[in-house]
């Protein structure tokens, strides 16, 4: 699993590259002391994961994380534990606190990926078109098939699952529930919102080069800059 360290202490930044040495299947690769080079380089290398900090010079982590179309993976490693909260509503994995120790960083990995019997990381399986999947919400449960559900909505550190007339939700973040999809059936318009293409009635130009989609059960999904690209790439001759 490749890894990004965003961090404006360098110590910092070189105690937790010390300790991802430790941890097999991850790659670290590379660090960002701010928001901007971070931006850049997450554009770049499409880290799987990366380790955040909060509060550093210019943009702070979390406005990193809003300018971003595709997010990666989050944990977040901070001095502070008063933005806990806060970090969980943006689909964070994790809230670590330096100083972190190993047996805490693994069990923050361990969110994502799962150790097979030869060491290696393998990840969860992708659903197909076809594939049924069993929704739990408190008390009530469903098995759906997946070309049902029309659309994913993020709502807090929690997953809404949109299909027929239910709207439950799921202890998932948006961001996993895109690793679990067939990317050929489900299009991430933006970062709150990942949509079924079947279900797409008609798409419509929107403000700065952008598009609104509109589904057949009348949803407007607004589309990002970055995601109207991919889109029109993906879905045209």
């Amino acid at each position: 699993m490749n890894v990004l360290i965003i961090d404006d202490t360098r110590l910092a930044r070189q105690e937790l590259r010390y300790l991802l040495d430790q941890v097999d299947g991850i790659t670290v690769l590379g660090e960002a002391e701010n928001a901007d080079k971070a931006q850049e380089l997450i554009d770049k290398l499409s880290p799987d994961l990366i380790f955040l900090d909060i509060q550093m010079p210019g943009k702070d982590g979390f406005q990193l994380l809003e300018s971003l179309d595709n997010v990666p993976h989050v944990i977040f490693v901070t001095a502070y534990d008063e933005f806990a909260i806060k970090a969980f509503e943006y689909n964070a994995l994790d809230y670590l606190q330096k100083p972190v120790s190993l047996e805490r960083l693994k069990v923050a990995i361990d969110k994502i990926v799962e150790p097979v019997t030869d060491g290696s990381m393998e990840s969860r399986k992708t659903f197909s078109e076809n594939s049924q999947v069993f929704v739990k919400d408190n008390d009530r449960c469903w098995f759906v098939s997946l070309k049902d559900i029309r659309l994913f909505e993020v709502l807090d550190n929690y997953t809404r699952i949109h299909f027929k007339d239910q709207k439950p939700m799921i202890p998932k973040t948006l961001n996993y529930m895109e690793t679990r999809l067939d990317p050929e059936l489900f299009f991430r318009a933006n970062r709150q919102q990942i949509i079924n293409i079947r279900w797409i009635d008609h798409v419509e130009p929107w403000f700065s080069g952008t598009i609104r989609i509109y589904l057949k059960d009348g949803t407007e999904v607004e589309v990002s800059r970055r995601q109207t690209a991919r889109f029109k790439e993906l879905m045209s001759f």
